[in-house]
């Protein structure tokens, strides 16, 4: 594996079975998983001047890893993934907790035991657990929705204290989003986690933190002597969809192609633009071993900023004297900005015009789009992952 900044002069993708674009998870998992599988030559374009995508990690000012595009939090369930990216890092225990700043008091999230003790007194929180204990079993996790279902008039209070103070401006603040603007179906299925419990992801059997950082794992994964890694291109210079090929620098290529990018931009926003919420992203580097009691906050009823990201406390790294956080503020994503597009925003509209792009390439065989902007999906990184692999499963079958 060579990483090269721009493309030489010479560069001709007929020397390459396969075109990856974009060095994220489900362009490097494609790239790996062909040259090993097929003995491809793959050629992956990256637009910025880093692999790894939106995981890239890197050492601040004050020697502190940070994650530049906010905090990535590995868990899983699924053991194939797990094992795939095993092979390129070690795993450190962390088990990730969240707590949630109401109005002054932290609480854990998912709300729990803890948490409804903190909202409504040791004993009035105590009788309030042993009803959901009675009501749904112990070690649960129960949306919103299914405690109003109960017609009870104290697991209906559980409800709304979790929808006002856990939920609702939180989402505002995310979304962009009154009220009135926040579908049902997903306030409903914001949940309660009926034990004592504090991780965020209590059930996840695979869960921690690569020990060298994401970006290790990425170049990891990428060291291959049939894959060449092309930093600081933009694909879309090179690239141009017909009706009937893929054409790389003006000729037809008859590889197969892995595009990662958003499609509208591959056609130039010509059906309009797919919406997104982008996040401004604020470190700020501080003159103490720690700042908060977990490596993530959420500000739930206050602030215009969403959460504080503390890295130290996610990655297990001494740094004494210094500890670097991170605030995020939500915003609408503007094309051509600049701006990284983060949380596709899936309402109905907006799918449908996320197919009208997807038609125009559905009937190039040897074009693959996979990966939240390809698919136009939320992702986190295991299901981006095993995406990934179902895709590279289905290229591998046609080349075996």
């Amino acid at each position: 594996m060579d990483y090269h900044t721009g493309l030489a002069a010479g560069f001709d993708a007929s020397g390459y079975d396969m075109i990856v674009v974009g060095a994220g998870y489900a362009g490097a998992v494609c790239a790996r998983r062909l040259a090993e599988a097929c003995g491809f030559r793959v050629a992956v374009l990256e637009r910025h001047d880093h692999v790894a995508g939106n995981a890239y990690d890197c050492l601040d000012d004050a020697g502190i890893l940070i994650h530049q595009y906010g905090p990535h939090i590995y868990h899983t369930y699924n053991d194939r993934v797990h094992e795939f990216l095993s092979r390129f890092t070690d795993w450190s225990d962390y088990q990730h907790k969240v707590l949630a700043n109401i109005n002054g008091t932290l609480m854990p999230v998912p709300f729990n035991h803890t948490s409804l003790k903190l909202a409504f007194g040791d004993e009035r929180g105590e009788r309030l657990y042993q009803k959901l204990v009675d009501t749904f079993g112990a070690d649960k996790k129960v949306p919103i929705m299914e405690l109003r279902d109960k017609k009870d008039p104290d697991l209906e209070e559980v409800a709304d204290y979790v929808y006002e103070n856990v939920f609702l401006h939180y989402t505002m603040k995310q979304w962009g989003k009154t009220p009135d603007q926040i579908d049902p179906s997903i306030t409903g299925r914001v949940p309660v986690f009926i034990g004592d419990d504090d991780r965020y992801f209590p059930q996840a059997p695979h869960q921690g933190m690569p020990k060298e950082g994401y970006t290790k794992l990425f170049d990891r994964m990428l060291d291959h002597d049939l894959i060449d890694v092309f930093l600081g291109v933009d694909a879309r210079d090179i690239l141009e969809i017909t009706s009937k090929h893929v054409l790389v620098d003006g000729k037809p290529y008859l590889g197969e192609i892995v595009y990662t990018g958003p499609l509208d931009e591959l056609f130039g926003l010509d059906l309009g633009a797919l919406p997104y919420r982008t996040l401004d992203m604020q470190f700020e580097t501080l003159d103490q071993d720690q700042f908060q009691p977990v490596a993530t906050v959420n500000y739930t009823t206050s602030e215009d900023f969403t959460r504080i990201s503390e890295f130290k406390l996610m990655t297990g790294q001494v740094v004494p004297g210094k500890t670097t956080i991170m605030r995020e503020y939500p915003g609408a994503y503007e094309p051509g900005s600049g701006q990284t597009p983060y949380y596709a925003i899936l309402e109905q509209q907006n799918l449908d015009l996320y197919q009208q792009y997807r038609k125009r390439v559905s009937g190039l065989l040897n074009f693959h789009p996979v990966g939240r902007l390809a698919e136009y999906r939320y992702y986190d990184m295991d299901a981006v992952t095993s995406s990934a692999i179902e895709l590279s499963d289905e290229i591998i079958r046609t080349h075996s």
